[in-house]
């Protein structure tokens, strides 16, 4: 299936591993132009050099994209060295699953507020886009109260609120927006991981809630955010696509 993106422009925030980084390769196999940031410069350049050697324009900065001013100067620059914006993705959290006013100072600052400013900072060039579209990457644990209570999946469940709220009020300026929620995602450097390592009863209470007896790796969920997010998918907007392999117990009408 050709998912219409040769030629677009794409901004990913927490783009050099895990998720992020799976559906900046996605993008830029599809022809894709792709902007990418993430806190640790080194990893940055990395990622940035590997989407350059497929023959996209492929820009990067170390941002905290808890930082306002650093977040819409980053949109800025990325906009100028790909020449737009045609798609955004909000992949970054804070990963706060603490349960005290740290974890929800961190969570609104970073889960929510980096997709809100994202979303704005963008906006400019998105509603002079003929393909655009915002994905938010919420979480399975925004559906159902599991151990990362109380913040993150509190303010996982509000972006799924904020996104559905967003393609009402852009649907008629051709502008969708749409959340992902992956359920446990297994990779290098990620939460699975250093919970394996470090609370392996844990780990292992979560495998046993897997029907597929796995977790997800990060390209499988990277693979349904670049489809929503491409023209393939033009007429979904509103939506919360579930990429959880049956983990959730939830019926989503």
């Amino acid at each position: 299936m050709d998912l219409g993106l040769k030629g677009r422009r794409v901004l990913i925030t927490g783009g050099t591993k895990g998720i992020g980084r799976h559906c900046a390769e996605i993008f830029a196999d599809e022809g894709a132009h792709v902007a990418i940031c993430a806190r640790d410069a080194d990893a940055v350049k990395a990622s940035t050099d590997a989407l350059k050697a497929k023959g996209v324009t492929a820009y990067g900065e170390a941002v905290d994209v808890a930082d306002k001013a650093a977040l819409e100067t980053w949109v800025t620059d990325a906009a100028g060295a790909l020449g737009g914006i045609d798609m955004v993705v909000a992949n970054v959290s804070a990963l706060a699953v603490a349960d005290d006013e740290a974890a929800w100072e961190a969570g609104f600052a970073v889960d929510m507020m980096h997709s809100v400013r994202l979303v704005n900072a963008a906006m400019p060039w998105l509603e002079k886009s003929d393909a655009a579209s915002i994905t938010l990457i919420s979480s399975v644990s925004g559906r159902e109260i599991d151990f990362t209570r109380p913040a993150y999946g509190a303010f996982k469940a509000a972006l799924v609120h904020y996104a559905q709220g967003q393609a009402m009020k852009l649907a008629p300026q051709g502008i969708r927006a749409n959340t992902v929620s992956p359920g446990n995602t297994y990779f290098e450097g990620g939460i699975w991981q250093s919970i394996e390592q470090n609370n392996p009863e844990l780990f292992a209470e979560a495998m046993s809630l897997n029907p597929m007896g796995r977790m997800a790796g990060p390209e499988e969920i990277a693979r349904g955010v670049v489809f929503l997010a491409s023209p393939a998918s033009a007429f979904t907007t509103g939506t919360n696509l579930v990429i959880d392999g049956a983990l959730t117990k939830g019926v989503q009408l």
